[in-house]
């Protein structure tokens, strides 16, 4: 899995835990809804500043969303070895 991938699952799984839609995530956080939709696909990957802004929106820390995607590389990776 690609860090962006992962990220972007991190993202959309704290979004949908918070019971947000992607709109209302882009207005909170200041962005435009299709990039919402970019990030939480992985087509791209945001920055620092983005990344804390987000976090702000979901009333939690930048570093737990990283925190978030690298649990889900660990666990691709693990998986892709024990299928290797």
């Amino acid at each position: 899995m690609e860090p962006a991938v992962a990220f972007g699952r991190a993202l959309r799984k704290r979004r949908l835990d918070a019971s947000m839609t992607q709109e209302e995530l882009a207005f909170e956080a200041g962005l435009a809804r299709v990039y919402i939709s970019w990030i939480e696909t992985g087509r791209k990957q945001p920055t620092f500043r983005t990344m804390i802004k987000l976090a702000y929106a979901l009333g939690c820390f930048a570093s737990e969303l990283v925190g978030e995607a690298e649990a889900l590389l660990n666990e691709s990776t693990a998986s892709e070895s024990a299928e290797g």
